[in-house]
């Protein structure tokens, strides 16, 4: 991937340039995947995927605005023909009723030329009609399967699914992407595709977090697979968000059992984020760190307390949870010999600058 020009920034510009597509990320965030078209006749998408969320709640954004898809590939004098055959096939469209009762009609089987069904498709996508979109680009794949226009269209069933929140159904289509053409130049898009749809689902730290778990799973799996790539980049970054998820689920069970006057098991669950090294440094720690504080204290385990509470003081010394763990541990004369300050840095801000 190097020398493609990419920016990691916090908010990312909406281009409505020709060559680029831009997918929505998770709630506050967004990235943006540029088409570098190849030297063969349709030629292979390179997909960037590139973003970094300042946040990781807040309502998602819709920001596909503009797909040149079609555009990176073919000629002009193709593009013509193909718009001009779908006008065509757009006056002659014969539909009908869709079997489960829906009002939105679906298309009649009638052989069309890829091209029609091809341009018709991407021309709903332009128009924001996610689902006619698909109609299209389902119908390419039936009528002319294994076909470079196949693989082309199942890629825009994923991009449409995932635009029109049909999670499971872009999964699918990812899945199946992978399973046709697994050494194609465009299946990191699949997979990295596959994350974010789980990505997109995860929930409040009250409920499941099997999505999370998926999520997590997936963005691995890109990273390992395209190691050094744009989306193996941003992979790690969204990684880290659910790390913080799935650790501040961990802090909501123990939280719970601390008010259930259950120690011990709030105890292990307050532990999980210390020792484990992907919670470590998420934003839970030094509350996990002063909840263990308070839970020994109660246990009666006052060394274990102050040997926690100076870890805290030591990592956090600014932290409003070094002050609570401070004031707590004075009135048990336990209190750790470094006080509470702002100006001095831990070990991890040293690490990490800014």
């Amino acid at each position: 991937m190097s020398g493609h020009p990419f920016a990691v920034i916090t908010r990312l510009h909406v281009s409505r340039g020709a060559g680029a597509l831009h997918i929505r990320g998770r709630r506050g965030h967004k990235a943006r995947c540029a088409l570098f078209g190849a030297s063969s006749r349709i030629g292979a998408a390179l997909f960037t995927g590139i973003e970094i969320a300042s946040r990781f709640r807040g309502r998602r954004r819709a920001i596909a605005r503009r797909h040149a898809y079609l555009r990176s590939s073919l000629s002009a004098s193709k593009i013509r023909t193909g718009l001009v055959l779908a006008a065509v096939a757009l006056s002659a469209l014969t539909v009908t009723a869709c079997n489960n009762g829906s009002n939105r009609p679906r298309l009649a089987y009638e052989e069309r030329p890829v091209e029609a069904l091809y341009n018709t498709g991407y021309a709903r996508i332009q128009s924001r009609r996610w689902a006619d979109a698909v109609d299209y680009f389902q119908e390419v794949e039936r009528q002319h399967p294994y076909s470079e226009w196949s693989r082309r269209a199942i890629l825009m069933q994923i991009y449409a699914y995932y635009q029109d929140n049909h999670y499971q159904e872009a999964i699918a289509a990812a899945d199946r992407f992978i399973a046709l053409f697994p050494g194609n130049p465009s299946a990191p898009y699949a997979f990295y595709m596959k994350a974010i749809c789980n990505f997109e689902q995860i929930t409040d730290v009250g409920r499941d977090q099997g999505f999370a778990q998926a999520a997590l799973s997936g963005l691995r799996d890109v990273a390992r697979r395209y190691p050094g790539t744009s989306y193996a980049i941003d992979a790690t970054v969204k990684m880290d968000m659910v790390n913080d998820q799935l650790a501040g689920k961990e802090m909501a069970i123990g939280r719970y059992y601390q008010r259930a006057n259950q120690p011990l098991a709030a105890l292990n669950r307050y532990k999980t984020i210390i020792d484990n090294p992907a919670y470590q440094r998420t934003s839970h720690t030094p509350e996990a760190l002063y909840r263990l504080v308070e839970v020994n204290l109660s246990l009666g385990l006052k060394d274990e307390a102050m040997r926690t509470g100076s870890v805290l003081g030591y990592n956090y010394p600014g932290s409003p949870w070094y002050s609570e763990a401070y004031a707590l541990l004075s009135e048990q004369d336990a209190a750790p010999t470094v006080a509470p300050t702002a100006e001095r840095e831990s070990w991890l801000r040293r690490l990490i600058p800014g």
